[in-house]
């Protein structure tokens, strides 16, 4: 889909994508591009974008409760305490993306991340929002990149901080789910929402 915003079933004027599935419109409407903080809320979305790495977000987003269930809520200190039994549970949880390479990094990630301070996560990566005003509203989804330099640089920044699977597409969709960029297009009614 490379258009600009389409009126859905209500005639309200939307991103093309947020309007392929019912799960879409509400994702699209309701939460993606709206500001996420929160050290848990935004390992939750991390985990979620890692796991959708080479998916399509559609199979994350059905599958987000039995995520929410099998790394208890995406509570950091929770997830930091699992063990090699938690690890085999994970392994053969079909509500999830049984995936051992992006387990192993989550887990990883969790024992990490209960190390750093409260906030400090939050604070990382809403450092790497770029300025709005530097960011013309995209007229058609053609017009999003994959990639920015924000995006790089916060890959970059969680890297070297000792996290895993989080190259610059996958920041660059962290980035557009959780506000730090708002990609909805022009017209959309959504774009701008906080």
């Amino acid at each position: 889909m490379t258009g600009g915003a389409v009126p859905g079933p209500d005639g309200r004027l939307r991103c093309p994508w947020g309007l392929s599935t019912e799960d879409y419109v509400t994702y699209h409407d309701e939460e993606w591009g709206r500001p996420v903080h929160g050290d848990d809320a935004l390992f939750e979305r991390l985990c979620l974008e890692a796991f959708q790495s080479g998916l399509s977000w559609i199979t994350i987003l059905r599958r987000r409760e039995g995520f929410r269930r099998a790394f208890a809520d995406f509570d950091i200190a929770s997830v930091a305490g699992f063990g090699e039994a938690d690890r085999e549970r994970l392994l053969a949880d079909e509500g999830i993306i049984r995936n051992r390479a992006k387990i192993d990094a989550t887990l990883a990630n969790a024992k990490l991340l209960a190390g750093w301070d409260p906030g400090e996560l939050d604070t990382l990566i809403w450092s790497y929002a770029p300025d709005p005003a530097t960011r013309p509203a995209p007229r058609t989804v053609s017009d999003v990149p994959a990639v920015t330099d924000e995006s790089t640089a916060l890959s970059k920044a969680l890297k070297k901080r000792g996290l895993r699977f989080i190259g610059p597409t996958t920041a660059y969709a962290l980035m557009q789910a959780c506000g730090l960029v708002d990609d909805h297009v022009t017209g959309c009614v959504a774009r701008g929402v906080k």
